[in-house]
């Protein structure tokens, strides 16, 4: 239990907070999720203040943005993105657990050694231990695989999600950056071992479309959703890059995005881009998001917020009409094929 000098009694979440609110199913499961939801990848680490977390994380919830989206190596450092979540939760968020979808993952590198990395029983149920020790939870929502190891066989990797379930660590499992044939198998393991796949997550944006080469589709078969990450793309669909790459942006301090991502060629898409958005009278990044909501099979879109500020504009974007024939036609021009990626 949550005891009175770790909680901030003062804090209460808006009553009203599933007021308006919508929610999509994942896949063919009885999972609703919010479609647009609160990833953990970036802002929440050691080199960000607690307090600007603590205010995303309770707006969030305040407009009824349930879902948040971690893995064990989130931070930085690793690990540090689940000990904030862990300390929000203690200050304000354990009295609405029940009220929250809490997902993270496995799968990259977490520790020194062979059994700290890919998708071995060992290191998969071993780091969701460690997860649940840094959270605080007794068992998480959702444990993903967080990508495919060639060099362990998919039965394994199965096998340890199918375990999460039954020791009641876990109540849903997905898996992320797996591709087409690898879904596929994956959820006939799963289906054969009797604990369905339930979320894919794969990248995808206006700039990043190779799901819609059969990735998607994949997932439909397997009856399971999709929760999209990078919707914005690493920020070049906002603001933010339209005149080039500014001092003290990501493209300049993230391991993730480099100036040199940041081309010519991509800034005049963006453009583009935000004049259909300014045409709508929303922000580029708000259309990118509905951008993403459009196809029927995502189930939510993961953004990240360094602010409350900017949680609210891109929560914004479920506002508004939805995207005319037109407005796609004209997006279309200034983005990738189906299928491919800038």
């Amino acid at each position: 239990m949550l005891t009175e000098d770790r909680a901030d009694r003062s804090w209460r979440p808006d009553p009203d907070r599933y007021r308006g609110a919508t929610y999509r199913r994942a896949g063919r499961s009885g999972l609703l999720l919010p479609p647009v939801s609160l990833g953990l990848w970036q802002n929440f680490g050691e080199d960000r203040p607690l307090d600007g977390a603590r205010a995303v994380l309770r707006r969030a919830f305040d407009r009824g943005v349930t879902h948040v989206d971690l893995a064990n190596n989130y931070g930085p450092p690793y690990g540090s993105a689940e000990e904030t979540f862990g300390a929000v939760l203690r200050k304000d968020l354990a009295p609405y657990r029940d009220e929250l979808v809490v997902a993270t993952k496995a799968g990259y590198d977490m520790w020194p050694g062979p059994y700290g990395d890919g998708g071995s029983r060992k290191y998969l149920l071993a780091s969701l231990d460690a997860s649940l020790r840094r959270t605080g939870l007794d068992h998480v929502d959702v444990f993903y695989h967080h990508r495919r190891d060639p060099d362990t066989p998919l039965e394994e990797t199965a096998g340890a999600l199918d375990a999460a379930v039954r020791s009641g660590k876990a109540l849903y499992v997905g898996v992320s950056n797996y591709t087409a044939p690898d879904i596929a198998r994956v959820a006939e393991l799963l289906r054969e071992l009797g604990t369905p796949l339930t979320l894919v997550q794969p990248r995808y944006s206006m700039f990043d479309r190779r799901i819609e080469a059969g990735d998607a589709a994949a997932a439909e078969d397997a009856g399971a959703g999709i929760a999209v990450y990078s919707p914005l793309s690493q920020g070049r669909l906002t603001d933010r890059y339209l005149h080039g790459v500014p001092e003290g942006s990501r493209a300049t301090r993230s391991a993730y995005l480099s100036a040199a991502d940041v081309t010519e060629d991509l800034v005049e898409r963006a453009r583009a881009l935000d004049a259909v958005a300014s045409a709508r009278g929303q922000s580029l990044a708000q259309l990118a998001l509905r951008w993403v909501l459009r196809e029927p099979r995502t189930t939510t879109a993961l953004i990240g917020a360094s602010s409350v500020a900017q949680l609210d504009a891109n929560l914004d974007a479920l506002a508004g009409p939805d995207l005319s024939p037109g407005e796609l036609a004209e997006i279309d021009e200034h983005t990738p094929a189906a299928g491919s990626t800038l």
